[in-house]
């Protein structure tokens, strides 16, 4: 028997590549380099539960100024939505932080790019593949905002300075491999490689995306996050994704399975051996091939997250897009609905394994 999921959407905030061109091959490198070699920056190592302390050095989300009005895209718009069950039975917590779908006019008309060529970074219906997880007992948060419009699997600042028009305050983050790849929190390019805007942006516009759709969004999960946690002593948090076909057609050998998914825990620094274990053993029962943190190892979200010491386990899950979707027209093949199937299998797994020695010592 399942419970009967609640819905709540989030408040935008208040009440109720001469660059090279860059494809997903390369995006997949820098995720998996940097969950390699990421350090932490300063306020940016802290508990789950403080997600305040992410500002940068402490400081309080003033420092980004005013929402400005010309650049307030979702003013009346829910930046995410969280379906609830009516009770949470189970220590886990769904994200799917790409799969929005909300692309505001004043952005499309300042791209150079048509409507459809923008998708291209989007995790096409992931939240829907997901859905049966508040009617089994876990919670499940979307972004409602698009990729390209801002990216919550990246720090709060990692800005690009040659996207904007005057110098960037000190606390950005200018240098990340993520900021290089054009795909910072704000991207410069979609996930083929080609550029967004046609004309520079001011650092407001940053700003008011930061506060609408950003923090809201990380407030949300980290209380999700610390609920989970105080109540079942442990939380795993599952970072729903999806990826194109070609980004993993270098691992494709003769006579070997097409890769269908890739779980990234950070190379084991994100969650315990135990999450990793009955995902992948239950995804290789039903006939998918998988691998571990290659091409994806983890992006922000797992890296942030993940504190198994205290508790917090993140895995990464990332589906071919081939898997459920014409990747040209983005329509529902017929397979959607036997991998929605699938991973509703998969949550219930999930829930049935003994974490018990996953609660923090």
């Amino acid at each position: 028997m399942t419970d009967k999921p609640r819905s709540a959407q989030g408040p935008g905030y208040g009440p109720r590549r001469r660059r090279p061109r860059l494809g997903p091959r390369r995006e997949s490198e820098v995720d998996q380099a940097s969950a390699r070699s990421w350090q932490p920056r300063a306020g940016l190592e802290t508990p789950p539960r403080q997600v305040e302390s992410m500002q940068p050095d402490g400081e309080p989300e003033r420092r980004l100024g005013p929402i400005h009005p010309a650049y307030d895209d979702f003013s009346s718009e829910p930046a995410y939505r969280l379906d609830l069950p009516d009770s949470q039975r189970l220590p886990l917590v769904f994200a799917s932080p790409h799969s929005g779908r909300h692309y505001p006019a004043r952005f499309v008309a300042a791209s150079r790019l048509d409507p459809r060529t923008l998708r291209r970074s989007e995790d096409c219906y992931v939240e829907e593949l997901f859905a049966a997880a508040p009617g089994l007992g876990a919670p499940l948060l979307q972004a409602l905002f698009p990729r390209a419009y801002v990216d919550v699997n990246r720090e709060p600042y990692e800005l690009d300075p040659k996207m904007f028009n005057a110098p960037l305050p000190d606390f950005v983050n200018r240098h990340s491999p993520r900021v290089a790849a054009g795909l910072g929190t704000l991207a410069r390019v979609v996930g083929n490689g080609q550029e967004i805007y046609r004309d520079q942006l001011i650092f407001a516009e940053a700003a008011t995306r930061l506060r609408r759709c950003y923090w809201p969004y990380h407030h949300c999960l980290a209380d999700l996050v610390e609920q989970t946690r105080r109540r079942f002593g442990f939380c795993v948090l599952i970072d729903c994704h999806s990826m194109p076909s070609n980004s993993v057609g270098g691992l494709l050998r003769p006579g070997v399975k097409p890769l269908d998914m890739v779980l990234g825990d950070c190379f084991g620094t994100s969650c315990a051996p135990e999450v990793s274990d009955v995902v992948q053993q239950g995804l290789t029962r039903m006939g998918y091939r998988t691998l571990r943190n290659k091409p994806y190892a983890g992006g922000f979200v797992t890296r942030h997250y993940g504190r198994p010491s205290a508790g917090v386990h993140v895995l990464q899950i990332e589906l071919n897009r081939k898997l459920y979707i014409d990747e040209a027209s983005y329509q529902r093949t017929a397979s959607f609905g036997r991998l929605a199937d699938h991973l509703a299998q998969l949550i219930q797994s999930l829930g049935q394994l003994d974490l018990g020695r996953l609660a923090a010592e």
